[in-house]
């Protein structure tokens, strides 16, 4: 799963962001390059982690865990102000709706990620809770890039990505009832907590209320 997430992530982002020199000359702003590095670090530390376990190194993980620990608590600040930004210089061109309603995406992104990865923080001392959780908190990032991938039926569609994305749900759970038998508990609400950070987002954007606070977040 940790490979697959990375090559997801890669493919997404590679035109955008890893070889953007080779498809745009247009350059990046400074927060979008902290952005980046920050991200693409949980995913390599994500795989790094994982590697370990998987090599019998299990006490190096645990002392690398605060680190992972750290980087995560910097990730939701990084990925909301991200958004703030990004949104501020769609409402500066003239995109004011839009920008206001699609803000509420990225802050409720980082709401899911931070409950997940901070419960599986809470749980480490329960690893069958622990590693399903750090899988869930790095797979509910995975929309973004999902939605970049250069697939027609992915593009042609407000939702196909999310689809898409969840199947990196799907498959672990799928894994687990072949060889367990049954889904575990922390798929079920992780899952389920992440399907429904999705479907709200829209909804949530394009309410008043939200609006109004999008509108002082971006000073518009």
């Amino acid at each position: 799963m940790s490979a697959a997430i990375l090559l997801a992530v890669v493919v997404g982002f590679a035109p955008t962001y890893y070889l953007r020199s080779r498809f745009t000359p247009s350059p990046l702003p400074l927060f979008l390059h902290v952005h980046g590095l920050v991200f693409s670090s949980w995913i390599a530390f994500f795989l790094l982690q994982t590697g370990l376990v998987l090599t019998g190194r299990t006490p190096l993980h645990r002392a690398m865990g605060w680190a992972g620990a750290a980087l995560a608590a910097l990730m939701v600040p990084v990925g909301v102000i991200s958004g703030i930004l990004s949104m501020r210089a769609q409402v500066i061109a003239g995109n004011v709706e839009p920008a206001l309603a699609f803000l509420a995406t990225p802050i409720l992104s980082m709401v899911v990620f931070a409950i997940l990865v901070s419960t599986a923080i809470a749980l480490r001392r329960q690893p069958d809770v622990h590693k399903r959780l750090v899988l869930l908190a790095t797979v509910s990032l995975l929309d973004a890039p999902v939605a970049r991938w250069p697939l027609e039926f992915v593009q042609a569609s407000s939702w196909a990505f999310y689809v898409v994305a969840d199947l990196f749900i799907v498959v672990p759970m799928a894994y687990d009832l072949a060889t367990r038998g049954s889904v575990h508990r922390a798929y079920l609400w992780g899952g389920a907590l992440i399907v429904i950070g999705q479907a709200l987002r829209t909804p949530l954007g394009q309410t008043d209320a939200w609006l109004a606070i999008a509108r002082v977040l971006v000073g518009a």
